[in-house]
């Protein structure tokens, strides 16, 4: 546990007691369990209670197939399922040495961004709720409703979508899918003013959220944190900028970065990420290149002797997928380096010497999935 017993500093005579936020608490957004020390509404310790979802899903995938593994992967960061199938996917295509068709590329790529919105879209609209906008919850999920249809027509699914496969992709575009996608894009470039309007100008937020939770770069650093959380603090740590993968080399966008480290800072990353996210798709949407969506491989994968490692920019952060292969059917071992156990050891430096309504506002801004850290 980390403490700051001696630095709360009080002329009044206080006694320290410790409270569960959690694990069934609307704030931790999942079965997280926080224990706090604290000093009358003061944090000055935290320690996390991790297990409550707990499902070996590392365990599972040694005794699973290759294309076995790619279900595991959506049940993790289930709000960025795609981009989570992808980086497996990718692992695999990677010990075989296979290259895809630019068209799987752009594909995955699209579907890579669509999830990235549909993500921050959630993000934002429980971000509102947790600080007290109710309004920001309807906004997003009516906006974030598009993206779920045009997922659904092509993948026949909404959020855990199995779609990326070593090879290619499950299935081919839906013929309307380019359609869909413009008039989206038309829309969420009308709408996301409006969001700053509702919400980020709301001068009660502001309050809550200017100098508040400041995460120093080198400690952003130093605890490895990635995605929003590190790039909100000035660091330069885009997967998509530093390791191209799919089609990501053959478009132009820029990499979100506040200097703040404070909760705005991360709230402005996020924010920004869905105007460049809209740039992207724009770029790709109209030059979805013409080939096969599946590259033929043996219906029984099996990985050469070896460690593979494979990384991708999810919309919480870096995902790391690290392969032991024996040469069999089934990996000898399998480990995920996923984003939000990374970020969580961040939370506990930067939640100390808040009180507890700035930690709930500090948890919604670092954006935890919680069975992205439980696995």
């Amino acid at each position: 546990m980390i403490d700051l017993k001696n630095s709360v500093q009080s002329d009044i005579k206080t006694q320290e007691y410790f409270l569960n936020m959690g694990p069934q608490h609307p704030a931790t957004h999942g079965v997280l369990r926080l224990i706090l020390k604290l000093d009358g509404e003061t944090v000055v310790g935290i320690e996390p209670d991790l297990g409550f979802i707990h499902r070996g899903i590392e365990k599972m995938c040694e005794y699973d197939t290759y294309r076995q593994i790619i279900h595991l992967t959506d049940r993790m960061d289930y709000l960025s399922s795609h981009i989570n199938n992808e980086a497996v996917a990718l692992a695999v295509e990677k010990a075989l040495e296979v290259e895809v068709s630019d068209r799987i590329k752009v594909i995955r790529t699209m579907m890579d961004e669509l999830t990235r919105i549909a993500s921050h879209l959630l993000w934002w609209g429980v971000m509102g709720m947790d600080i007290g906008a109710l309004t920001t919850f309807m906004y997003a999920f009516r906006d974030r409703e598009m993206i779920n249809e045009i997922m659904e027509e092509t993948t026949g699914a909404r959020l855990t979508m199995s779609y990326n496969i070593p090879g290619g992709v499950m299935f081919d575009l839906h013929p309307g899918f380019p359609k869909r996608v413009k008039e989206f894009i038309k829309h969420m470039r009308q709408v996301l003013p409006e969001y700053d309007r509702l919400l980020t100008g709301n001068i009660i937020f502001q309050k809550r959220m200017k100098g508040v939770g400041i995460l120093k770069k080198e400690d952003a650093l130093n605890w490895g944190a990635t995605g929003p959380v590190a790039r909100g603090s000035g660091l330069h740590t885009d997967i998509r900028k530093r390791f191209p993968y799919s089609a990501y080399d053959r478009v132009e966008f820029e990499e979100a970065v506040e200097e703040g480290g404070d909760n705005l800072a991360r709230y402005q990353v996020r924010m920004r990420e869905m105007y460049e996210s809209l740039d992207i798709l724009e770029q790709l949407v109209d030059n979805i290149p013409e080939g096969p969506y599946q590259m033929p491989m043996r219906n029984l994968i099996k990985l050469p002797k070896g460690e593979f490692y494979q990384r991708v920019e999810t919309a919480r952060g870096e995902l790391g997928v690290f392969i032991v292969s024996d040469g069999k059917k089934n990996p000898y071992r399998v480990k995920f380096r996923s984003p939000g156990f990374s970020n969580l050891n961040a939370l506990l430096k930067v939640g100390l010497g808040w009180k507890i309504a700035d930690l709930v506002a500090i948890m919604s801004t670092f954006d935890f999935v919680i069975p992205d850290i439980d696995r």
